[in-house]
């Protein structure tokens, strides 16, 4: 059974940090890109970051340059999303998805993760 479970997400002043995790099970890790996706409510999912484990190359959409970080663990099957710098507009439930044929578009990922709620106050 394919599983994603993330976990880090909660409440946080503008400015501060949190470092969301992934952990990927009931696939070949090796072999999937993994992205993180947010929605905050009334919007669409955006994609903001994605790994390509195989090689470990990395997306970051624009408006998260410099202040997120995508990265992995192959040996414990994890993606982590280090957020810093958090703005009020960061707000949004994170998840985490998978996808073999490298970084989609923010919608087209194969297996989803249930998500994780990101808050950050002003």
């Amino acid at each position: 059974e394919v599983q994603l479970v993330e976990s880090g997400g909660g409440l946080v002043q503008a400015g501060g940090s949190l470092r969301l995790s992934c952990v990927a099970s009931g696939f070949s890790f090796d072999d999937y890109a993994i992205g993180w996706i947010r929605q905050a409510p009334g919007k669409e999912r955006e994609g903001v970051a994605c790994i390509a484990t195989r090689d470990g190359s990395t997306f970051h959409e624009d408006s998260v340059k410099g202040r997120f970080t995508i990265s992995k663990d192959n040996a414990k099957n994890t993606v982590y999303l280090q957020m810093n710098s958090l703005k009020p507009e960061d707000t949004a439930v994170y998840r985490c998805a998978a996808d073999p044929f490298g970084c989609p578009n923010a919608n087209e990922y194969e297996y989803w993760g249930q998500g994780t709620q990101v808050t950050v106050s002003s």
